[in-house]
Order: structure tokens, then sequence, then C-alpha cells
């Protein structure tokens, strides 16, 4: 029996600091077999998870004694957000612990797709000059539509803006009226104004039933020809079908995907054979110092809930 269950990786010295206070089972592949999970969770108070732990059904129905859950990220897809709180079960997100990591990984994507001219490496090797092939485009005075201004999203905004972009997002749940706006150069606008009007489409929302399947063929077809699709939010936010295509009929010039509906990847994904496309394995948040930042913030936070007077 652990008072804190951890099956995924966790940074270790975070792991140390809470082995001083609290029995901890720590096993980073644990959240692969169902069964010891299972078994694993039914007596823990604090479970700690990053995205590829199921944290709803049977195994959470079992934990008769969770108190709170640490998501070592901000996506809370993979938690039954409701069924937690009926069960007064606290969850806690990271969030802003990765806004660096995840904002830096899409400037980079959009300069890599707009420029293009890193792409041609073993051709080179190979004895080539496709100089006159590879004239690219500068970023400087691109519009860059961001939908989702959240944390992520406004750190994106920030550093593009820095680069000379002129960046307007859409998010409904951010008031036009929003210091966040002018503190990021950022212009509040509709979907369908951001669709129209972007060299490049980054997206930054959660999975919802409102988000799920957002951006479709129809919404591609919106979009300026040419233009650069950016997801690092949730795979299933965007149609995987209708960006293929639209990467195969030129329409979207290029795409940086670091999410997927199914993950790991399937290679029967339509992306899988898609020109033009750069895939990574949802590696946003994967810096030495963002993952410091927040293991540090979860181990904290769970360290404050379960130590909370009267416990």
């Amino acid at each position: 029996m652990a008072d804190i269950l951890i099956p995924e990786f966790m940074d270790e010295a975070a792991v140390e600091r809470l082995k001083a206070s609290f029995s901890v089972h720590y096993e980073p592949e644990l959240h692969t077999d169902a069964g010891r999970f299972a078994a694993a969770i039914a007596d823990c108070r604090a479970l700690i998870v990053r995205n590829g732990t199921q944290v709803r059904g049977a195994p959470l129905a079992a934990a008769a004694r969770l108190e709170v859950v640490g998501r070592l990220g901000v996506g809370l897809d993979n938690i039954d957000v409701e069924a937690c709180a009926a069960r007064g079960i606290a969850v806690i997100p990271a969030t802003g612990a990765n806004a660096i990591s995840v904002a830096e990984l899409v400037i980079g994507a959009i300069i890599v797709l707009m420029r293009g001219a890193y792409f041609v490496t073993d051709r080179i090797r190979a004895g080539e000059w496709p100089r006159q092939q590879m004239v690219g485009r500068e970023i400087f005075g691109k519009t860059l539509g961001i939908v989702g201004f959240g944390n992520v999203g406004s750190a994106v905004a920030e550093r593009a803006r820095a680069l000379g972009m002129v960046v307007q997002a859409h998010d409904p749940y951010v008031p036009d009226t929003h210091p966040q706006w002018a503190e990021k150069g950022a212009v509040p606008a509709s979907l369908e104004r951001v669709l129209a009007e972007s060299d490049v489409l980054s997206l930054h929302v959660p999975l919802t039933d409102e988000t799920r399947g957002m951006i479709g063929a129809a919404e591609l077809a919106r979009l300026r020809p040419g233009a650069i699709v950016i997801n690092t939010a949730r795979g299933s936010v965007v149609d995987e079908q209708a960006l293929a295509d639209a990467l195969r009929s030129g329409q979207v010039a290029a795409a940086f995907v670091d999410v997927f509906a199914r993950e790991p990847f399937d290679p029967a994904s339509p992306l899988a054979t898609a020109p033009n496309v750069i895939l990574t394995p949802h590696l946003g948040a994967m810096t030495a110092e963002s993952n410091a930042r927040v293991c540090t913030m979860i181990c904290d936070a769970v360290t404050a809930h379960l130590q909370r007077p009267g416990r």
C-alpha cells in the first residue's frame, strides 16, 4: 500500500522529495499494464499521471482512498474530471508550467515550414545544389492565427509578435476586453476570420465535446491557399483525413503535427503518407526545463493537498 502512485515517468528529484514525506510507488511503465495498475490504484491517496494513464472507469471506481490526481501537464482528456468531482477528488494540472516549451516548438515549426530550406540535407550530401528550388517565405509580416488563447496560445503570440508576425486569435472564453490581448500583441477575432486571414494556423485548445473535430474539411478549405497548419493541442481536434487531403491538394502547404487521434501514432493514419508534414511524438512539453517545472509544481501541489490540516 502506498500513499502516492506514480505510474508514468516523473523527474527523479521530485519523486525523492515525495518519498521524504510519503510512501511512494513509482513505476514509470505501470500504466501500460491495466491489471496491475487497477490493483495498485485501489489503495493510494494520490495519483500522479501524464497523458498515458486513463483515470476513469473501473480503476477509478475502485480507488476508494483516492483524494487527489496530479496531472504532469495540462490536458485533462485522460481523466474523468466529472467523476472525480462527484467524489470530492481534486484534479490538479500543471497549468502554465510547460507553456514555454510548447511555444518554442511552435515557433520553430513555423520557421522551418515557412522557409522550407531544412529538408534538403540528403540532396546536398548526394551532390545536388537545389538552391533555386528552395526559395522559401519569411515569417515577418505574415499573419498567425491562434485558436485558443490560454497560457500556451498567448506564449506563442508573444514570441511571434517579437518576430514581426501579425497575430490574431480566437478564444470565446477570453473576453475582448481582457488585458492579455494587448499584453501579448494579439487581436481577438472570430474563428471564421482567423481561418480566412491566416498564413499560419496554430491550435491550442483542450479536447472537449466542443473542440473535437473542430478543424475539418470545411475549415481547412477556408484557409488561405498555401497556409501552414500546426497542431500541438490534441489530435482529435483536427480531422486527420481532411488534413491529409488538404496537404495532397496543396490547399495546405505544410503541417506540423505533434498530437494524434491515436497515440502512439497509428501507421494506418492518413497522415502517414501525406506530403509536406512533420510528425513528432507528442513532445511539445518535453524539455528538461519544462519537465522539472511541471514535476516540481505537481509535487508541491500534491504534498500540500495531502498535508492539509485535519488530514
